[in-house]
C-alpha cells in the first residue's frame, strides 16, 4: 500500500497530469495498491482567492471572467486526456463550475465572504483536479474514482481555513477506501479539504494536500506516504537563495515540521503528524527523477551532520511591550498572550528580558497593526504597562537539526557567520529540545544571512563539518 500526492505544477496541464497519472500506474502494475491525493492545478488556488474577493468588493464581471477562464483550462484539459464529449467527467465539471459561478454570486449579493464561503470557493481547485486524475488513470488502464476529502471521511472541526481532522476520520478514510480497493478502483482524492459533521466544507490550510496523503497513509496503514515534487526532495536551503543546496537524504519527523515552520516550502507544517503513531515514512520524491531516493522522513534522525538545514521566514514584524507593570506579574505574559489570540494573530518567536519589563514578539507583517491595537486594548487600564513599540521589515532566520543536542559551538557558528557579514540579530530563541536555533534580523539581510549560515556549516558538503 502507497499513498501518492501530486502537487499544482504536477497537476499544471493536460501533459502533467498524464505524466503524474504514469507514475501511480508504474506502481500499480509492481503489485501496489495505490490511494492517490492531489492538488489544484498550478495557481488555480489563488485565482479562486481573487474571485471570492473580488465578488465580495462586488467585481462580479472580474469573477465571472475567471471563472470562465477556469472552465476553458479544466475542460481543455479533461479532453486533452481522452475524455468524450458525452463523458460523465465534463458533466460533474460542467456542474461544479456552475455551484461555483452560483456560490460566487451568492458572495457578490451579500457582499459578504465568510471563512465557511470562502473554503467552498477555494475547495473547487481540487474537486476540480482530481477528476482530471480520475481520466487520465483510465487512459493508461487504471480504474479510478475520485471524491472530495469528505466523502473520502476526512472529518474535521469547524475551523474554517487551517480546520484539524477529528479522529473518527481515520475509521471512516478505512472503511471507504477499502472498499473501492476491493472494487479493484484506484481511489482519486480532492486534496486539502474535508468536512465537519454536519457536511459544511472546510479547508486544512495552505499546502494541505500534503496533510491530506498523511491522514490517508495513517488510516490505510501504507508502506510509506510518497508526496511528489518537482525537486529531488528536501533541500539544505532554498536552492533559488543558495545554488549549491544538496538534498537531503534523511529527516526526522520533528526536524521537517521545524523545517515546514521557518519557511522551507517542503510540506505542511503538520503533515507528519498523522504518521508519527505509527511511524509510517514520509518520503518527497522526483517526479522528473522516480528512480532517485529523494527525501525519507521518518522517526529516527541521522544526528551524523549538527545542522541540516537553514531556512527563513519573511515579512514579520516585532512588537515590544514594556513598563514596570509587567515586573514580576505572572498574569501579564498570559494577558499578551490572550489578547493575540483573541485578534486571531499568531506570534512566531516571543523572548522577555531577564528584568522582565519588557516581551518582544515576532508576528507576520500583515497581522502587525492589528496585534498591536489588541495590546493597546488588553492593557489600556494598566498605567505602568504603557509602552508599545513597531519595527516592521523582520525575517526570521533558523538553523534546523537533531544533531545539534548537546553540541558545543554551534550557537557561536552561527552568531560568527552573521557577525562576518555585519547583520545585526534582534532576537533569538532556542528550544529546550536543542533541535533548532532562530534569530530576528532585518528582512533585507534574509539571502545574505541564510547564504553565510549555509556556508558557514558546510552545508553544501556530503560530510559534516567537525
Amino acid at each position: 500500500m502507497l499513498v501518492m500526492k501530486f502537487g499544482g505544477v504536477l497537476m499544471g496541464d493536460a501533459r502533467a497530469i498524464q505524466h503524474s497519472a504514469s507514475l501511480v500506474v508504474r506502481s500499480v502494475a509492481a503489485g501496489e495498491r495505490v490511494a492517490v491525493t492531489v492538488s489544484a492545478m498550478a495557481g488555480v488556488t489563488e485565482t479562486l482567492l481573487k474571485v471570492a474577493a473580488s465578488a465580495e468588493n462586488g467585481d462580479i464581471d472580474f469573477a465571472n471572467d475567471e471563472i470562465a477562464l477556469l472552465s476553458h483550462r479544466h475542460i481543455d484539459a479533461a479532453q486533452h486526456l481522452g475524455a468524450r464529449p458525452d463523458d460523465e467527467v465534463l458533466r460533474k465539471i460542467r456542474e461544479m463550475l456552475e455551484t461555483l459561478r452560483q456560490t460566487v454570486y451568492g458572495v457578490y449579493l451579500l457582499r459578504e465572504l465568510t471563512p465557511r464561503s470562502r473554503d467552498l470557493i477555494v475547495s473547487f481547485g481540487e474537486r476540480l483536479s482530481a477528476p482530471l486524475m480520475t481520466v487520465a488513470l483510465g487512459a493508461q488502464g487504471i480504474g479510478a474514482h475520485d471524491l472530495t476529502g469528505g466523502q473520502a471521511g476526512i472529518l474535521t472541526n469547524s475551523r474554517f481555513g487551517d480546520a484539524r481532522p477529528l479522529p473518527a476520520s481515520y475509521a471512516r478514510v478505512r472503511e471507504r477506501l477499502e472498499g473501492l480497493f476491493g472494487a479493484g478502483l484506484t481511489p482519486v482524492v480532492a486534496g486539502f479539504i474535508g468536512e465537519t459533521e454536519r457536511g459544511a466544507i472546510t479547508t486544512l490550510g495552505r499546502g494541505g494536500t500534503d496533510y491530506t496523503a498523511t491522514i490517508l497513509g495513517a488510516a490505510l496503514g501504507a508502506q510509506e506516504v510518497w508526496t511528489w515534487k518537482d525537486v529531488d526532495g528536501v533541500m539544505s536551503a532554498d536552492p533559488r537563495v543558495v545554488p549549491e543546496a544538496r538534498t537531503l537524504s534523511h529527516l526526522s519527523y520533528a526536524e521537517v515540521m521545524e523545517m515546514a515552520y521557518f519557511g522551507a516550502k517542503v510540506l505542511h507544517p503538520l503533515a507528519v503528524t498523522p504518521l508519527q503513531e505509527s511511524g509510517i515514512p514520509l518520503r518527497v520524491k522526483s517526479a522528473a527523477d522516480p528512480a532517485f531516493p529523494g527525501t525519507l522522513i521518518g522517526p529516527r534522525a541521522d544526528t551524523s551532520r549538527t545542522v541540516k538545514a537553514v531556512s527563513a521566514i519573511r515579512a514579520g514584524s516585532v512588537i515590544t511591550v514594556g513598563g514596570a507593570g509587567l515586573v514580576g506579574v505572572p498574569e501579564m505574559v498570559s494577558r499578551i498572550f490572550q489578547a493575540l489570540a483573541s485578534a486571531g494573530v499568531a506570534v512566531q518567536m516571543i523572548s522577555q528580558s531577564s528584568s522582565m519589563a519588557n516581551v518582544s514578539l515576532v508576528v507576520r507583517k500583515a497581522d502587525a497593526e492589528r496585534a498591536l491595537e489588541a495590546l493597546r486594548g488588553a492593557f489600556e487600564s494598566r498605567d505602568l504597562v504603557r509602552e508599545f513599540a513597531l519595527a516592521g521589515d523582520i525575517a526570521l532566520v533558523a538553523i534546523v537539526g537533531e544533531g545539534m543536542r548537546g553540541t558545543q559551538g554551534v550557537a557561536a557558528r552561527l552568531f560568527g557567520a552573521l557577525a562576518d557579514e555585519g547583520i545585526n540579530i534582534l532576537m533569538i530563541s532556542q528550544g529546550s529540545s536543542e533541535l533548532n536555533i532562530s534569530v530576528a534580523i532585518e528582512e533585507k539581510d534574509a539571502d545574505r544571512a541564510v547564504r553565510a549560515v549555509h556556508r558557514a556549516f558546510a552545508l553544501e558538503a556530503e560530510r559534516a563539518l567537525a
